[in-house]
């Protein structure tokens, strides 16, 4: 009998990551290297996130907004 996996709690969906990484030309794509493309693009989601939530506070708003994102992605460099 096979044993099941257990289900990992993940903050991003692996399928549609995968293929985005097909899309952009991969034959295969490993179920680590999947797990770890999702790892950095949470990463700096979160750091983007972050950094629009103060710009927003700082604002003197509660709401984020396009503009807050665009200045947190300019200065996240990227």
């Amino acid at each position: 009998m096979l044993k099941r996996k257990k289900r990992e709690k993940r903050e991003l969906p692996l399928a549609p990551l995968e293929r985005l990484l097909k899309k952009c030309g991969a034959k295969r794509v490993s179920e680590n290297g999947v797990k770890e493309f999702a790892s950095v693009l949470y990463e700096y989601a979160y750091s983007l996130s972050a950094e629009a939530v103060a710009l927003a506070e700082h604002a003197g708003r509660k709401t984020v907004l396009e503009s807050d994102i665009r200045m947190a992605r300019r200065k996240e460099k990227f």
